[in-house]
């Protein structure tokens, strides 16, 4: 069973743009106390989970973030409320040197790391054997996912998942970015991405081309200089078209909600549209909603609707296999 596919945004917040910023800076966002916990990876590199410890017959969810975010991003604080007072247990991941805590190894995260979060699911299955997994993923946390779900097809140790406002055609993305009325948000991550470089570049001077890092004028020549060849790739074209989650939801063999608002400013909606899907893939398309803003309610607003729609989404799903 799916929730309702409807959502209204208030009158006084009337479009994409202003759903989008007002969400993370202005609306009413509550502040969980985690529990944290720090992994160590395959690779003797280190990442954070913040835990909401809930009820122990209740079901895990784990969340994977946006780029430039974390376990402490609005619609993450939301979740992890939402979870406590249903008594769920909540696993939010912290991709690697996200959440405050920096990593060991000269890399980073990236929206199609697949493999990290293949790792990060067996491990909670590992863990908690007995116990129903959901997984839900938000924009570049959504991509890895759905990417992962494709690859594992009915391996994944999951009854359901979800993705939210998830950038599934990166090149698509990048393009729409590029837009004129968009480039504030193209402006902002490139902005946060450097900032976040200085870090590494302090601990890992032969990681990258820093001085191409530094003169990136675009999320393109970013990926060129640092994404791309840091991880593998060949460049950002490259990059793009095999981290894209897009060609592998046809494969999706567990039920999954994508969650998707046709005024994203960021993520263009067409590119949602357009692969084809696996029939456990339940698109929802709402008119309203931003990139991952879902405000409702009175002025100033809160951040309630996106958290209980996806826990709705998960307990229908909790007596299906």
């Amino acid at each position: 069973m799916n929730p309702p596919c409807a959502f209204r945004s208030p009158r006084w917040l009337p479009n994409g743009h202003g759903e989008t910023l007002w969400a993370p800076f202005l609306a009413r966002a509550p502040r969980p106390q985690y529990r944290r916990e720090i992994w160590t990876t395959p690779d003797a590199d280190r990442l954070a989970v913040d835990w909401i410890d809930g009820r122990a017959d209740a079901p895990i969810v784990a969340l994977f973030h946006g780029l430039a975010s974390s376990s402490r991003g609005h619609y993450a604080r939301a979740f992890a409320e939402c979870l406590g007072r249903r008594g769920w247990n909540g696993a939010l991941v912290n991709f690697r040197g996200c959440g405050g805590l920096d990593n060991l190894r000269p890399r980073a995260y990236h929206a199609g790391d697949s493999a990290e979060l293949r790792w990060i699911m067996a491990t909670l299955a590992e863990r908690f054997p007995d116990r129903i997994r959901f997984a839900a993923g938000v924009s570049l946390g959504g991509n890895v996912l759905l990417k992962y779900l494709g690859e594992d097809g009915a391996a994944v140790p999951l009854r359901a998942a979800a993705a939210v406002c998830a950038p599934i055609d990166l090149t698509a993305t990048a393009m729409h970015l590029d837009a004129p009325q968009n480039r504030i948000y193209a402006a902002f991550f490139l902005r946060t991405l450097k900032a976040s470089m200085g870090r590494y570049r302090r601990r890992f001077p032969q990681m990258a081309d820093w001085q191409a890092v530094r003169k990136a004028r675009s999320l393109r020549e970013f990926d060129d200089a640092f994404t791309a060849p840091v991880h593998g790739f060949a460049d950002a074209l490259s990059f793009w078209r095999e981290a894209s989650a897009g060609p592998v939801l046809q494969d999706i063999a567990v039920p999954t909600w994508l969650l998707h608002s046709a005024n994203d400013p960021i993520v263009p909606v067409d590119s949602v549209r357009s692969w084809p899907k696996s029939p456990t893939v339940t698109p929802c398309i709402t008119d309203h909603g931003g990139h991952v803003g879902y405000v409702s309610g009175t002025f100033p607003g809160h951040l309630r609707w996106l958290a209980e729609s996806l826990i709705a989404f998960f307990a229908g799903h909790l007596h299906h296999e």
